[in-house]
């Protein structure tokens, strides 16, 4: 083995107005039939794979808040979330293979563009993250309402902002968008 243990590590809710961002490590203990690249499966299949590839690898999952999104910046609010995602792992990978831009991690690793749709583990991970993200943002739907989480995921729809444009953000929303939201009250006043 030349690289020993590989954990593969991808993310989920980057460009949201709202939510964290959550970030999920992966080491495969066995094949699971059916992964890949997250967004071309439907929700019916990724929540099904979710326990599939549970059951079959190591998975950390970390998240970044909206708070800590402001103060750091999405890149290194990411970072965080992936680092946060190894440390849950309970086994200790000695390299990462990520999907996008590696973030330089406090495991060596390496970068593959399209790595969600070469590789299994970063798959996996893809996976992991966006059903995890996607449940919580669930959960937010059910304590605010209003803003309709559960159907956009904190993505900037148009009810979303109008929501925004409404109510005012939320504490799940990031502060970027809570200027926004004031430029969306005046938008839809």
């Amino acid at each position: 083995e030349r690289f020993g243990t590989v954990a593969g590590l991808d993310e989920a809710g980057r460009g949201p107005l709202a939510g964290p961002v959550v970030a999920a490590a992966g080491i495969l203990r066995g094949p699971v039939r059916g992964v890949n690249d997250s967004k071309l499966l439907s929700a019916k299949d990724r929540e099904s794979l979710y326990g599939e590839i549970a059951d079959r690898a190591y998975v950390g999952i970390g998240l970044s808040t909206p708070e800590e999104i402001d103060l750091l910046n999405i890149l290194n609010a990411t970072k965080l979330a992936m680092n946060r995602a190894l440390d849950g792992l309970s086994v200790r990978p000695s390299y990462v293979i990520i999907d996008g831009k590696y973030l330089n991690l406090k495991i060596r690793g390496r970068c593959i563009v399209g790595g969600d749709r070469l590789s299994a583990s970063i798959a996996s991970a893809s996976i992991m993250a966006k059903v995890f993200r996607d449940s919580l943002m669930k959960d937010l739907g059910n304590l605010y309402p209003e803003y309709g989480y559960e159907k956009h995921k904190g993505y900037g729809t148009e009810k979303h902002l109008q929501a925004i444009a409404r109510y005012g953000p939320s504490t799940w929303h990031r502060s970027e968008e809570r200027r926004v939201g004031k430029e969306c009250r005046s938008r839809w006043s």
